[in-house]
């Protein structure tokens, strides 16, 4: 079992910055593919990036130059670093983390079968 508790969120005036933080309780965090997904108002949840251990991470091209994450095996973390932040990017930001496994980058939600209780991020323009 893992859990998922993110931190991060806020309000921020478009072409800001924040970051995201998820911290995962449990053992063998280094074995987990984590991922961060948001989801907008009336929309459904889309895939933001995803990083797995020693892995490089693969970013939904909407983020890409913009979105950095990062993990710390060792704290078992992983964080969204989000800049020249834009309206569209208001949204629940969930973490989520899979021990499964394929060669190509996990996308799909379905993918995930942890999932943290998300974070409100809210660009104003």
């Amino acid at each position: 079992q893992v859990q998922l508790v993110e931190s991060g969120g806020g309000l921020v005036q478009a072409g800001g910055s924040l970051r995201l933080s998820c911290v995962a309780s449990g053992r063998a965090f280094r074995l987990y593919t984590m991922a961060w997904f948001r989801q907008a108002p009336g929309k459904e949840r889309k895939f933001v990036g995803t990083i797995r251990s020693g892995g490089i991470p693969y970013y939904e091209d909407s983020v890409k130059g913009r979105f950095t994450i990062s993990r710390d095996n060792a704290k078992n973390t992983v964080d969204l670093q989000m800049n020249s932040l834009k309206p569209e990017d208001t949204a629940v930001y969930y973490c989520a983390a899979t021990s499964a496994y394929q060669p190509t980058p996990l996308v799909a939600d379905s993918n995930y079968n942890y999932w943290g209780q998300g974070t409100q991020v809210t660009v104003s323009s």
